[in-house]
């Protein structure tokens, strides 16, 4: 196993390259410029398409053309930006397009600041624009996981012809780790031909289109679409954490997740059976496993640690359904947990509902 140290933002950008995306449309826009920054030097090098549109808007619309095309096609964004794009991805979304679109999250609302956030995770889970249409979205915790989930959103978006989000934050764009490139067997396309407006000249045409004006149609269509975002739970992905005799679980993802494992590992020594429950996917949200730990007699309360003013909570309460409390810890507008304020938060909070040493 070879390894190269890398910026986060410049590893998204190689990962996207490496799985077979060689188009790729952006706007700049911090904390996440560095990956257009690598792929304007590195495209041109492959062979492939870089281009920096005029606004986040004609980004999305960009994508849009691409991937009707059958190109497989990434852009990049955060927060506000990622705002502009949501009526691109709608568009996307009911045209039923595969496109791959990394969010690297920043404080808000409105312009907000340049520093780490989760304050996006509404956006990502709930979908940012408009009518019923939902998106796979992943939060990778690690420079190394943004990289295989990078290389594994593209073969997920064909396959449920759907735009696919990473969500990372300002931090896992910004810093730099030691990441393997081999980890992921990259997917050729397949099936393009049979949607994709490729030339018609052997076949029937193939028309991209997103409008029904007869409202049958388009609830029957809605139907249809409902059913493939339910079908995404076989893509469902957590990592359990110290779990197995725990009787107070954490719950936290992307880089609060390395914050709480590090107080978790330190409460462990002091005697506190604490574990975490990491959500890997976040829609969908992997409330089945989560509720079974809930629904677990040992397990007497539950934690959750997160960048924003309790978006993922509200998914977690959901999961437990009130069977256990549930205490809340925050930081945000760039402001990331550091562990000994997170453990004091999961002291009194292990304490406060009997947890034994």
């Amino acid at each position: 196993m070879s390894k190269i140290l890398m910026k986060g933002a410049e590893a998204v950008g190689e990962a996207a390259i490496r799985a077979g995306c060689i188009s790729y449309f952006c706007y700049p826009i911090t904390p996440q410029s560095e990956v257009a920054e690598y792929l304007s030097k590195r495209l041109p090098e492959v062979g492939g398409t870089f281009v920096q549109a005029e606004s986040e808007v004609a980004a999305s619309q960009m994508v849009y053309g691409a991937a009707g095309a059958g190109v497989r096609i990434m852009t990049t964004s955060s927060s506000p930006g990622i705002s502009l794009m949501t009526e691109g991805i709608s568009y996307i979304a009911g045209a039923e397009l595969p496109a791959v679109f990394v969010n690297i999250v920043r404080g808000g609302p409105g312009l907000g600041g340049i520093l780490p956030s989760q304050a996006d995770y509404f956006q990502a889970t709930k979908g940012g624009g408009h009518g019923d249409y939902r998106f796979l979205a992943i939060a990778p915790a690690s420079v190394q996981e943004m990289v295989e989930w990078v290389m594994r959103a593209f073969p997920l978006a064909e396959k449920y012809r759907n735009p696919v989000m990473v969500v990372g934050d300002g931090l896992l764009a910004q810093m730099m780790e030691p990441v393997d490139f081999g980890c992921v067997e990259p997917t050729p396309q397949i099936d393009v031909e049979s949607w994709a407006t490729t030339g018609c000249k052997d076949r029937p045409a193939n028309l991209i289109n997103s409008l029904f004006l007869d409202p049958l149609k388009l609830e029957e269509f809605n139907w249809k679409l409902k059913a493939k975002y339910e079908a995404m739970e076989a893509e469902i992905a957590y990592e359990e954490y110290k779990m197995d005799d725990c009787e107070m679980f954490v719950v936290a993802y992307g880089t609060t997740s390395r914050v709480v494992r590090t107080a978790i590992n330190a409460l462990r020594e002091e005697g506190y059976k604490i574990g975490m429950f990491r959500p890997i996917t976040i829609f969908p949200f992997p409330q089945k496993a989560m509720r079974a730990y809930g629904e677990n007699p040992r397990v007497k309360s539950v934690a959750v640690v997160e960048m924003s003013n309790g978006q993922m909570l509200e998914d977690v309460k959901w999961a437990v359904l009130e069977k256990k409390p549930v205490e809340f810890f925050a930081r945000n507008g760039g402001i990331v947990p550091n562990p000994h304020e997170t453990m004091e938060f999961l002291r009194k909070s292990y304490e406060k509902h009997g947890g034994t040493k």
